[in-house]
């Protein structure tokens, strides 16, 4: 049988009844109608996800884009397509991660052109709590050895998938998982370390 990269789901099913590994094999064949419909099926979760860890709604719109847009990007990197939530999940995570850390740079204008520009991004507040949050993210990293340092940047900041990260630090794909999960943990900790010292 001969399946056509346009006709992927046609055989068996429409895109409203496929399942999310059906809708992934068809993207991953070319179907861009079946990445609009997982675009359809998850953004209400993205966009929530996202909310919640960069609280402001209009970031969190913006953030979600990004997640769909680097999703649709590195699709063909998802082995087991029955997994494309969680996949997403952790895009959200790391990009939400990548916002905090990057650092904002101001740009002087006059009170004008700035109000105009800066309307609904946010209260002095949360740009505060942003920054805090940003810097104990930064701090914390700081704090951990060279290996847990390079294993977090290479992943959340440069967005480099586990294949990658496998060639660059010459290591097998079960180890860098296992680098990662220690490395969170680690993080978590400092963190949670650094916020206790500060009250």
């Amino acid at each position: 049988m001969n399946i056509t990269e346009n006709s992927f789901l046609d055989l068996n099913t429409s895109l409203s009844t496929a399942t999310v590994a059906e809708l992934v094999l068809a993207v991953q064949n070319g179907d861009q109608d079946a990445f609009g419909e997982l675009f359809e099926r998850y953004r209400g979760g993205i966009v929530a996800l996202a909310m919640r860890r960069v609280r402001n709604a209009d970031e969190a719109e913006e953030l979600a884009q990004d997640v769909f847009i680097q999703a649709m990007q590195k699709i063909d990197q998802l082995r087991v397509p029955e997994a494309f939530g969680g996949w997403l999940r952790r895009i959200v995570h790391r990009m939400a991660i990548n916002r905090m850390t990057r650092n904002r740079t101001a740009i002087a204008c006059d009170p004008e052109t700035l109000e105009a520009t800066c309307f609904a991004v946010g209260t002095p507040d949360s740009f505060a709590e942003d920054r805090e949050q940003a810097a104990v993210v930064r701090d914390s990293i700081d704090r951990l050895g060279d290996l847990d340092q390079q294993t977090l940047k290479a992943f959340y900041l440069h967005s480099k998938s586990l294949i990658e990260m496998s060639d660059e630090f010459d290591a097998p794909v079960g180890t860098i998982k296992r680098r990662l999960h220690v490395a969170r943990k680690r993080l978590q900790k400092q963190m949670e370390d650094g916020v206790l010292q500060a009250v």
